[in-house]
C-alpha cells in the first residue's frame, strides 16, 4: 500500500512540476513583452515630439514666406507657401493624435508591467509558502 502512495506521490509531483516551471517561464516573458513595450512607446513619443518640434518650425518658416511673397506681390508663391502651411498644420494635427495615442498606450503598457511583475512575485511567494508547508 505504500509503495503505491509513495509512486502516485512521485507522479504527482513529476506531472505538477512541469506546469509550475511552465507558469513563471510565462509570466517571466510576460513582463519582457511589457518592458519592451513601454520602450517602444517611449521612443515612438520622442519621435512624435521630434516631428511635431519640426513642423512648426516649418509653419514659422511658411507664415513667414507668405508674408513675404504678399509684400512682394507674388500671389502665385503665396498661394504655394499656403498649401505647404495647411500641409504643415496637418501634419501637426497628425503627430498630436499620434503622441496622444502613443502616451495613452505607454500608460496601459506601463499598467500591464506592474501587474504583471506582481503576479511574478506572488507566485513566488505562494511557491515558497507551499515549499515551507510541505516540510
Amino acid at each position: 500500500m505504500r509503495g503505491r502512495f509513495a509512486l502516485l506521490t512521485a507522479l504527482a509531483l513529476a506531472v505538477s512540476v512541469p506546469a509550475v516551471l511552465s507558469a513563471q517561464v510565462v509570466g517571466d516573458s510576460d513582463v519582457k513583452q511589457d518592458r519592451k513595450d513601454v520602450r517602444h512607446d517611449r521612443k515612438d513619443i520622442r519621435h512624435d515630439t521630434r516631428d511635431i518640434r519640426q513642423d512648426r518650425r516649418d509653419i514659422r518658416q511658411d507664415r513667414r514666406d507668405v508674408r513675404e511673397d504678399v509684400k512682394q506681390g507674388d500671389l502665385k508663391d503665396a498661394r504655394q507657401d499656403r498649401r505647404e502651411l495647411r500641409g504643415d498644420r496637418r501634419d501637426v494635427r497628425q503627430d498630436r493624435r499620434d503622441r496622444r495615442h502613443d502616451v495613452r498606450d505607454a500608460h496601459a503598457d506601463r499598467r500591464d508591467l506592474r501587474q504583471d511583475r506582481k503576479d511574478v512575485h506572488q507566485d513566488q511567494e505562494h511557491q515558497q509558502q507551499k515549499k515551507d508547508s510541505t516540510r
